[in-house]
């Protein structure tokens, strides 16, 4: 069972240069709310409590300004930082003692979701012991993306990095399922040609013992790569669109946590006079007043 969370919010930017030199891309506004937001609301709709950040040194107190470790979310959030850049699967190390013997999950600080059965799909691959299990989605470029080539019945023939051609397009997202073995075996990643660890080699160590499985994000599910500055602004138009037409809020924290019974509406009128006069904390009002 998987009870810890890490979303990866360090790296440099350089996508969205010069935005990113002075502020960290995962505190950019995603249209109405930091980045940050929606990977994290992302391992709260899984149901996961305990979720460590990692973030870029010097950073901390950005975001311990937002997202400070004792909140009115209901769960436990702890910080790391990291001295540079060193591929997605430092992640692990960084994070060994909180990680400890559990299971656990990372999710990238730049990756968008959304999906009517998103919290059904990660709900029901929660119960983790062993292997490792990714979540693809189909992309119109899939040499822009570590790519998945699956057979009929879903087994994964084959993992790539930005192929020039694949008959596959099927994208790895940058969600992730790991049993506690993880630690273990990114410790016997060697570095790349551009010097750093590679998602890739992990989970093909996973492949090789046939213990690495794949999960759809749906048809009617959504994925996007906010790394760009392009894709940064579709996704932020793509959130404004379904919040105005809905009236829902997409990646508020204090409704899912509010759905989950991990807080109650004392602790949602707390959180609102935290943002203080908004139509975020209007919105936090509208759940109380329900």
């Amino acid at each position: 069972m998987i009870k810890k969370g890490i979303v990866l919010a360090g790296g440099m930017g350089t996508r969205m240069s010069p935005l990113t030199k002075a502020v960290n891309k995962q505190l950019l506004p995603l249209y109405d709310k930091p980045l940050i937001y929606y990977p994290l609301s992302v391992l709260m709709l899984a149901g996961i409590k305990k979720i460590l950040i990692i973030v870029n040194k010097g950073q901390l107190s950005q975001f311990k300004k937002i997202l400070p470790e004792k909140n009115n979310l209901g769960i436990s959030l702890e910080y790391k930082e990291q001295i540079q850049p060193g591929g997605l699967p430092e992640a692990f190390t960084i994070g060994e003692k909180f990680i400890n013997k559990d299971s656990v999950s990372l999710i990238l600080g730049d990756n968008f979701f959304y999906g009517q059965s998103l919290t059904k799909i990660l709900r029901k691959n929660m119960n983790l012991n062993t292997g490792a299990k990714i979540f693809v989605h189909p992309v119109k470029s899939p040499h822009l993306y570590g790519v998945a080539t699956l057979d009929k019945n879903r087994k994964i023939i084959k993992l790539e990095e930005k192929p020039k051609k694949t008959k596959s397009n099927y994208a790895v997202t940058g969600l992730y399922f790991f049993d506690n073995k993880v630690v273990e075996l990114t410790k016997k990643l060697k570095p790349s040609k551009r010097g750093e660890l590679e998602i890739i080699d992990l989970l093909n160590f996973y492949k090789r013992k046939k213990r690495l499985k794949a999960e759809f994000i749906g048809r009617g599910g959504s994925w996007l790569d906010t790394g760009n500055i392009n894709d940064f602004y579709d996704a932020s138009n793509f959130i404004s669109t379904i919040e105005k037409r809905q009236g829902l809020k997409i990646a508020c924290l204090e409704e899912i946590a509010l759905n989950n019974n991990w807080i109650d509406k004392k602790q949602i009128k707390i959180a609102a006079d935290f943002y203080g006069k908004c139509d975020y904390s209007k919105y936090l009002y509208s759940l109380i007043n329900e």
